[in-house]
């Protein structure tokens, strides 16, 4: 854990680089290292130089609980001062070789699967996995909605609007693995993942909403955070919006539509510029097409990269 502060210079110069409109965090960094499976002796690696500087970094885990695939996840890089040297080749045979040392430790009869991802600058990283036998498997789009444009209102009817509290933490963990469970690559989040992240210190639990069924079920949320950091890059003060959901037996009533306006509302009175979210592009939900509707349009786009056992 000592090494999180070196991981993330490197992983500021790379950002600048492969994803200049968002910045990491120390937290961001940390978070990878501090649940209970990871193994920090095997599954983690460092490249240094001769004075000790990370140049490059990998890392493999495989969460807990995973039900239709078992998805062994990769993070890492290189700093583009020491690209073009076989540094990302070498980390990610290394990624490979130990991500199959985990898949091997899973019983279950479904898909084995290694997961990478690259924002689309990044095509020096797409071509080495693509040479790995990873294929592009989907895209993912970054939306952005400024906030001095009007903002249409949308009333809701039988269900109550109210901000997220912590009481609730466990309501809305399993409203998110239910209202997630037919999106594509998504597996059920475990408690302590979910613990961990719903603490974290860009967390706006003030601009999070959930919606209320008669009964006080959570049937639909809105889960926000704000980090400065990434203000420059996107060239806005903004909200991030990080997770919307409705639970598939309260879709088609307009919960999302109503989440989503709220929460623009309630950003602008926080005085923020503008909101970003992020979205599967070839969502079954429909959710590309709502996220238009309330007006937000593209700004960027990534790609999530497997290789399927």
């Amino acid at each position: 854990m000592e090494d999180a502060p070196a991981i993330l210079e490197c992983e500021l110069e790379i950002g600048e680089v492969d994803h200049p409109q968002y910045r990491l965090t120390l937290e961001d960094v940390q978070e990878h290292f501090v649940h209970s499976w990871v193994d920090h002796e095997r599954d983690t690696l460092l490249a240094q130089d001769e004075s000790g500087n990370v140049i490059a970094w990998g890392f493999v885990t495989i969460i807990p609980g995973q039900e239709t695939a078992i998805r062994a996840l990769m993070f890492g890089g290189v700093r583009p001062s020491h690209r073009a040297r076989s540094i990302g080749r070498r980390i990610l045979a290394w990624q490979e070789a130990r991500g199959l040392q985990l898949l091997a430790q899973s019983d279950a009869t479904v898909p084995g699967v290694f997961v990478a991802w690259a924002d689309e600058p990044n095509t020096s990283f797409v071509r080495l996995a693509q040479r790995h036998g990873f294929e592009v498997a989907r895209h993912f789009l970054q939306l952005q909605r400024r906030l001095d444009q009007p903002i249409a209102s949308h009333p809701l009817a039988g269900y109550e609007i109210v901000p997220f509290d912590l009481s609730r933490s466990e309501q809305v963990r399993r409203a998110r693995n239910d209202s997630f469970r037919d999106h594509w690559g998504s597996q059920p989040t475990p408690e302590e993942v979910w613990e961990i992240a719903i603490r974290r210190s860009s967390k706006r639990h003030d601009l999070s909403f959930l919606a209320l069924a008669p009964d006080g079920e959570v049937a639909g949320f809105v889960m926000s955070e704000v980090n400065p950091g990434d203000f420059e890059g996107q060239g806005f003060s903004h909200g991030y919006i990080n997770l919307v959901g409705t639970r598939r037996e309260h879709r088609g009533r307009g919960i999302a539509r109503a989440l989503l306006t709220h929460t623009l509302e309630a950003y602008r009175a926080d005085g923020l510029e503008g909101a970003v979210l992020d979205v599967d592009a070839e969502s079954p939900t429909g959710a590309t097409a709502l996220y238009e509707q309330v007006g937000f349009t593209v700004s960027d786009r990534s790609m999530e990269l497997n290789k399927q056992f």
